[in-house]
């Protein structure tokens, strides 16, 4: 799951990218299938004779962490860099709210949402074309709306790859901010390698719940990111399980054409996912652990026993390095379906997160000004969410408390389009270079266009907190507070608000016995 996306943080609007690429073939797989792609996140209802209006936007799981509805005026699919100057020109002009959007809106926050009903959504679906692929200079050239499958299928055409996504080598980025009147009310940026702008462009992104924190394996962790170039591991607490991913580069004339399917972004018949989620619902409501334990032992088994036909697996960096078909795909009348589509009816919305375990990968520290300040592990904790905002999660409280050692105890950084409301409480802080990126944000933007009351709160700017300090029933269970009253749990469903069992400082929600609560 490797975006290929540039990451303003609401200051700016990217034209197109030049990226560095070496050449390498590699060494790890599974198979494809066909499926109906995922929603447009922009849904429109036109009135009079002005197109696209009156639109609302959403992510790629159909709802955001406060379950609230993002609306906009108006959207915009420009194709061209002239296009994207007139339309943020015409926004300066009028004073109204930007926010730029992609095809598939996987961001999780509420990165995307410009506040109120007036805003204009500058979509980059039609801003998908590679531009220039200069093989001397290992340099490709794409539009913003490039997705990762295009622009590293590209390159594989003239033997050159990107290897190591999201992180950006050397490259030349240029960007589009608003501007003064004498300036035509919108301003061509372009930054080139080494000037320090273009740290406060870049942003590394990388999975949901990405926590970084020192465990006693630290040793055997290091050792292992350290002897493999592209080495990641699962873990699967319930089965006292570890899988260690070794990859590695091999020469160019080894022989194999390997692809890495994984099952987590694959297509899947609708009626599994419908069934997934519905029997996760029931196991849910009637705690039952053990269900929900054999469901992903059996499940992982059997990817690892049926789907994965033996090592070694040999392929080309473009085949091996990321992965998603579902997203890629013909329409199929929701025959099939992306893991985590929202409109597959159940009365939960899970992705496979109990079969896939924890996700932990090797990064390397970033020059970008909110990027990672030194080498780290990042966490994928993928977990279930049901469509009921005020319906808890079974022993929610051990993610919970491992969300909160992370954040609180080890100040681990956040994922800017991940987490949940709940690890951006004080994030700004963490980042060494967090004042020269609000003054380039400032310069980029005086006007404030490209922010929201959102963004304004996860960067320390608001005088309201990203966390709700008030008395929310059920705040606690989506992460938009920290629980300091039982009313922030489910009380009524036998959830408190504890003390967490190794971290005494968190404060989780925690199903009691009644026992306990009487």
């Amino acid at each position: 799951m490797i975006h290929v996306r540039t990451v303003y943080q609401g200051s700016s609007c990217a034209s197109h990218q030049i990226i560095k690429l070496p050449r390498q073939p590699r060494n790890l797989v599974y198979y494809t299938s066909w499926y109906s792609p995922p929603e447009d996140p922009i849904q429109c209802r036109s009135a009079g004779a002005v197109k696209n209006s009156y639109c609302t936007i959403t992510n790629s799981y159909g709802a955001f962490p406060d379950r609230s509805i993002c609306r906009a005026a108006q959207v915009v699919y420009p194709s061209s860099e002239a296009e994207i100057i007139a339309a943020v020109a015409n926004a300066t002009m009028a004073m109204r709210k930007i926010k730029v959007a992609t095809r598939y809106s996987h961001s999780i926050p509420k990165l995307v949402c410009p506040d109120g009903d007036d805003g204009l959504l500058i979509s980059t679906k039609y801003l998908n074309r590679t531009l220039n692929i200069n093989p001397s200079a290992m340099t490709i050239t794409v539009e913003s709306g490039v997705t990762l499958r295009q622009l590293i299928n590209d390159a594989a055409k003239t033997k050159l790859a990107l290897p190591y996504a999201p992180y950006w080598w050397g490259l030349t980025v240029r960007i589009i901010s608003p501007a003064t009147a004498e300036e035509g009310y919108a301003k061509v940026r372009t930054l080139e390698t080494g000037n320090p702008e273009l740290d406060a462009a870049k942003v590394s992104l990388g999975f949901l719940e990405l926590f970084r924190r020192k465990w006693k394996l630290t040793r055997l962790l290091n050792v292992h990111g350290r002897l493999h170039e592209f080495a990641d591991f699962m873990w699967y607490p319930s089965q006292k399980l570890v899988v260690y991913r070794i990859d590695d580069r091999v020469s160019s004339n080894a022989s194999g054409n390997g692809l890495n399917d994984f099952p987590g972004f694959r297509s899947t018949p609708s009626i599994v996912l419908a069934t997934l989620r519905t029997a996760e619902e029931t196991q849910e409501s009637l705690g039952d652990v053990d269900g929900k334990c054999i469901n992903g032992k059996l499940t992982s088994s059997t990817l690892r026993s049926i789907l994965f036909t033996g090592y070694p697996v040999i392929g080309y960096q473009n085949r091996i390095q990321a992965s998603g078909t579902c997203l890629d795909s013909l329409e199929d009348a929701r025959i099939t379906a992306c893991p985590w589509d929202s409109r597959i009816w159940s009365p939960s919305q899970c992705g496979l997160d109990l079969y896939n375990g924890i996700l932990m990968r090797y990064v390397t520290a970033s020059s970008a000004y909110l990027g990672k300040q030194e080498d780290a592990l990042d966490f994928d904790i993928t977990y279930y969410r049901s469509k009921d905002p005020l319906t808890p999660r079974l022993y929610e409280d051990i993610l919970e408390e491992i969300e909160q050692i992370a954040v609180f105890k080890y100040n681990a950084l956040p994922h800017w389009g991940k987490n949940r409301n709940v690890a951006f409480q004080g994030a700004i802080n963490k980042y060494k270079k967090a004042t020269e990126f609000l003054r380039i944000k400032q310069m980029y933007d005086p006007l404030g266009l490209f922010s929201s009351n959102w963004t304004d709160q996860i960067l320390g700017l608001s005088s309201t907190s990203v966390v709700m300090l008030n008395d929310e029933d059920g705040c606690a269970l989506e992460g938009l507070c920290i629980c300091s009253q039982d009313i922030h749990c489910a009380p009524n469903k036998g959830y408190f608000c504890r003390p967490g069992k190794v971290y005494e400082e968190a404060r989780v929600c925690a199903k009691l016995k009644k026992s306990m609560t009487s």
